[in-house]
C-alpha cells in the first residue's frame, strides 16, 4: 500500500476510534503513524489498541509507526469554596500553597517549584491563557499579584508561566510508570511533553536507550530558546501550537513553526505539525477553508507528518478527517511550486562521505527522473539523510532487516519502509532494489532506480555506494 503523496498522516486513537474496523479504515484513508495518547485512558485500552494496530500491520505487510504521547507534567490550581470565584482587571489575588479552598482574594497552588522561579514581573496564565496575573511579591509559599485579563476561574485550572524555567522534570512518577508500560509494548516513538532544556531529551534518553525514538514536543518559551540543542539530542520534534499558543503571543505561532520545521530538516529529524488542523471535523464532515490551508501550509514547509488529535480521538468523523488530510497533501504535492518552495533555504550537506553520497543521489534520481530512491538501512540512518534531502521523485524506498526501524520509518517525509534481507553482495543490492520496487508497485520495467548503501553491507551508518539500475534490464554477475 505505497501512498500517493510523501508527507505523513499521525492519527491520534481514542474512543471514536478504538475498534479493529476503524482502525483498519484510518489506515487504508490514509494514517502512517497512529498516536496513544497517556494523557487519556486505561492501560488496558492502549494495550489492546496497540494489539489491534500491531495485527492489521501483520495482515497488511507494511511497516506501521505507533507513537506514545506522556502526558507530563499538570500544573493546576486547587479548589474554591463556591466552585469558582470572578476576578476583574486591577484586582489583587493572592496564590499560596494552602490547601484551604479558595475564595475571592486568593487561591491555593499547589506546586512550590512555581513559587521557587516567579520573581516580581512575570505573568501567570490561568485556564488555558483566559486569565493573566501578574506578580507583585513572591515568597517561598505565595505570590501576590494583580489581575490584568479578569473571567471566571473554577477549580483545577490549567497554570502556565511563560518565560520561566520550572525547576521539574518533564517526566513525573505516571510518566515513568506510562513509560516503562509503552516500552514493554513495543512502541516506536515516545512524545515527551512538558520540554524546557536539552537535559530533558537525556534524562529521558536514559530510561528509553534504543528502544524508542523520542519527540520533544515543543511547546514552550523554554524550548523555543534552546530549540537547537533540543533537535540535536531528540530523534525528532512535535510542533505543539496548542500549548504555544498558551504560552506565547498567537501571532507568533505561525514563525516559530515554519522555525521550527526549518530547524527540524536541518538536521534530518523528521517533524510533526500537531493540533487543531481539522478541528472544525470533530462535529463536521467538512473542514473550513482556514483549516484547508492550515494543513496545506505544513505540507508546503516541508514537514514529515501533519498530525490529527480530536478530531480522530473523540471527533464524529475519524475517518472522513484522515481521507481529508490525504487529498490535501497530495493536492499540495501535485503543485508545480511544491518542489521550489520545498526547496527554499535548503541546508548544504555535511562534509562527510554519507551526506555526499546522499545529495549526490537525490541531484541524479531528479536528472534521471527515477522512480524512485532505495537506501538499505539498518538504523534507519541511510533513509533519514535521504529524506533530509527531500528528493523530487514520488518514493525513498528504505530497506531495512529490522522491524524496528521500518516501523520508525513510517513517520518519515516519502519513505515507504520495507522489511527485507541485507544485501549480501552488489548484484543481490541491486536485485532486491528492483524486485521489491515492482512488487510494491511504485516501479515498472524499464524504470529506472538511484540506490545507496554501505559496504560492507549491514554496517550501519556506512552510506558509502551509489548505482543507478534499470528495473527489469539491470542484472549484475553476483
Amino acid at each position: 500500500m505505497a501512498r500517493h503523496r510523501r508527507v505523513k498522516i499521525v492519527a491520534t486513537l481514542g474512543p471514536a476510534s478504538s475498534t479493529p474496523e476503524v482502525i483498519r479504515r484510518l489506515f487504508e484513508a490514509g494514517a502512517d503513524v497512529f498516536r496513544l495518547n497517556f494523557s487519556h485512558g486505561r492501560r488496558e485500552d492502549h494495550k489492546a489498541t496497540h494489539a489491534i494496530i500491531r495485527a492489521l500491520e501483520a495482515e497488511s505487510r507494511r511497516g506501521i509507526s505507533i507513537l506514545t504521547d506522556m502526558q507530563g507534567p499538570k500544573l493546576r490550581i486547587g479548589t474554591f469554596s463556591n466552585s469558582g470565584v470572578e476576578l476583574v482587571p486591577g484586582q489583587r489575588f493572592g496564590l499560596d500553597l494552602s490547601d484551604t479552598p479558595g475564595d475571592g482574594t486568593r487561591a491555593p497552588l499547589p506546586h512550590p517549584e512555581i513559587f521557587a522561579a516567579l520573581t516580581a514581573g512575570t505573568d501567570i496564565l490561568l485556564d488555558d491563557g483566559r486569565i493573566r496575573l501578574k506578580v507583585e511579591s513572591v515568597a517561598a509559599d505565595r505570590a501576590a499579584t494583580t489581575v490584568v485579563v479578569g473571567g471566571r476561574l473554577t477549580n483545577r485550572k490549567g497554570v502556565n508561566v511563560p518565560g520561566v524555567v520550572l525547576p521539574i522534570s518533564s517526566l513525573t512518577d505516571k510518566d515513568r510508570n506510562d513509560l516503562d508500560y509503552a516500552l514493554a509494548l513495543g512502541v516506536d516513538w515516545v512524545g515527551l511533553s512538558f520540554v524546557q532544556r536539552a537535559e530533558d531529551i537525556d534524562e529521558a534518553r536514559a530510561l528509553i536507550g534504543t528502544r524508542a525514538g523520542i519527540v520533544a514536543k515543543i511547546e514552550k518559551p523554554a524550548a523555543v530558546d534552546r530549540l537547537r540543542d533540543i533537535v540535536e539530542r531528540a530523534d525528532g520534534v512535535m510542533v505543539a501550537r496548542g500549548d504555544l499558543g498558551v504560552e506565547m503571543p498567537l501571532e507568533e505561532v505561525p514563525g516559530l513553526q515554519k522555525r521550527i520545521i526549518r530547524s527540524a530538516r536541518a538536521a534530518g529529524k523528521p517533524v510533526i505539525v500537531a493540533t487543531q488542523m481539522l478541528e472544525s471535523m470533530v462535529r463536521s464532515p467538512v473542514p473550513t477553508r482556514a483549516e484547508i490551508s492550515d494543513v496545506a501550509t505544513a505540507v508546503y514547509d516541508g514537514a514529515d507528518a501533519v498530525m490529527l488529535s480530536a478530531e480522530s480521538a473523540t471527533g464524529q468523523f475519524p475517518v472522513e478527517a484522515v481521507a481529508t488530510m490525504d487529498r490535501i497533501a497530495q493536492q499540495v504535492e501535485r503543485d508545480p511550486l511544491y518542489e521550489s518552495l520545498l526547496h527554499a533555504g535548503g541546508t548544504n550537506p555535511e562534509a562527510t562521505a554519507a551526506d555526499a553520497i546522499t545529495a549526490a543521489a537525490r541531484q541524479v534520481a531528479e536528472t534521471l527522473n527515477a522512480a524512485a530512491v532505495v537506501t538499505f538501512t539498518t538504523s534507519g540512518s541511510t533513509a533519514l539523510r535521504a529524506a533530509r534531502e527531500r528528493p523530487g521523485v514520488p518514493y525513498i524506498i528504505g530497506l531495512t532487516p529490522k522491524r524496528e526501524t521500518a516501523r520508525r520509518l513510517a513517520l518519515v517525509w516519502g519513505v515507504h519502509s520495507v522489511e527485507t534481507e541485507d544485501a549480501h553482495n552488489f548484484a543481490d543490492m541491486v536485485r532486491r532494489a528492483c524486485d521489491v520496487a515492482k512488487t510494491e508497485g511504485i516501479a515498472k520495467d524499464g524504470d529506472r532506480l538511484v540506490i545507496t548503501a554501505g559496504v560492507p553491507f549491514g554496517t550501519p551508518g556506512m552510506t558509502n555506494v551509489l548505482r543507478v539500475a534499470w528495473v527489469g534490464e539491470d542484472v549484475l554477475p553476483a
